[in-house]
């Protein structure tokens, strides 16, 4: 993998406000490819290079399985090849994604998610949109089928960036890319988002207030965030700290209850912020699949209890807030 493959996004972008900043990605993109960058890549990316030629179909980016589909059913030595190349590149967290009748179902319904928060939010007609933290894209998917104008999707970890770009294969669209970047290689002075959006991050942030800052930064004034992260259920200022693992994970640093969340919000300079929604995560929504076959859910909560986690702490719930940027 190489800047090549990000070229096509990379011009899209120049045509927008953010052209400014399209040198200083470009230049992130080759250090984060250079040499060393994973050890599995050129696994993945001959995964990729194995995927077969589909016929043509229609793109789906405004239903729950992101994908094509055709009226032509594939052959069946064309659909094994398919199965075989994109589980090449397991484990596959977010989804689903459906690619002419072959469905990749997903530790996540992460549709479920998309759908708490689908209406509340500003429309993304012609918006310039950042997903922190996407993963292999399907919500920044979602994003361009709401229309928007163009999808910034950043995330390091390099298998959900060649995952982006098997399904990108066949939808063929050059609005939206992952680039394999967290936050902190963004330019330090990137503003001028109309939308950003921050889905289960905030919790992996040793330092939560200045992750909020950051999001302030990119965005334009009145440009809207929406933040999606766990939180301790029942009212008042409090945050659960775990003093080790939470839920089997190493790094979960800070859970806060929605009133302390809204708080935090008002400190790093946000107005208007609105709850749209508190969920549990039940099983339905997050679990293991033949696509990923690693520990789920499930067993990271207490089989006696699961209102707890295995290690005694309240089991996952998940807030959506929005807030702007005044």
């Amino acid at each position: 993998m190489d800047l090549s493959a990000f070229a096509p996004f990379l011009d899209r972008l120049s045509q927008t406000r953010l052209s400014p900043w399209r040198a200083a990605l470009a230049e992130a993109v080759e250090r984060r490819l250079g040499p060393g960058a994973h050890g599995d890549l050129p696994r993945w990316e001959a995964a990729v290079a194995a995927l077969p030629e589909l016929p043509d179909g229609e793109v789906m980016l405004d239903l729950a399985c992101v994908g094509t589909r055709s009226d032509e059913a594939l052959e069946a030595v064309t659909e094994t090849r398919l199965r075989d190349a994109l589980m090449g590149l397991h484990p596959w967290r977010k989804g689903p994604f459906c690619l002419q009748g072959l469905r990749i179902e997903t530790e996540w319904r992460s549709d479920l998610k998309w759908d708490r928060l689908a209406g509340a939010i500003a429309p993304l007609d012609g918006r310039l949109v950042l997903d922190v933290g996407c993963g292999n894209g399907y919500h920044a998917w979602r994003m361009l089928g709401a229309r928007a104008d163009l999808v910034l999707g950043i995330d390091p970890t390099l298998v959900f960036v060649v995952q982006f770009q098997a399904i990108n294969r066949y939808a063929r669209r050059d609005a939206l890319s992952v680039l394999p970047l967290g936050i902190q290689d963004l330019p330090a002075d990137l503003t001028g988002l109309d939308t950003v959006f921050s889905m289960g991050v905030l919790y992996h942030r040793r330092s939560p207030m200045d992750h909020l800052a950051e999001l302030h930064r990119l965005l334009r004034p009145g440009g809207e965030l929406v933040l999606e992260t766990l939180v301790l259920e029942g009212r008042g200022h409090q945050a659960l700290v775990p003093p080790g693992r939470y839920a089997r994970m190493r790094n979960v640093w800070f859970i806060p209850s929605v009133d302390a969340l809204a708080v935090w919000l008002g400190r790093c300079g946000f107005k208007g912020v609105e709850v749209v929604d508190v969920t549990r995560t039940g099983a339905q929504e997050q679990r293991a699949t033949d696509w990923m076959r690693f520990q789920s859910l499930p067993d990271h909560l207490d089989p006696q209890d699961p209102s707890r986690t295995v290690e005694g702490h309240p089991a996952p719930t998940r807030a959506i807030l929005i807030a702007t940027k005044p």
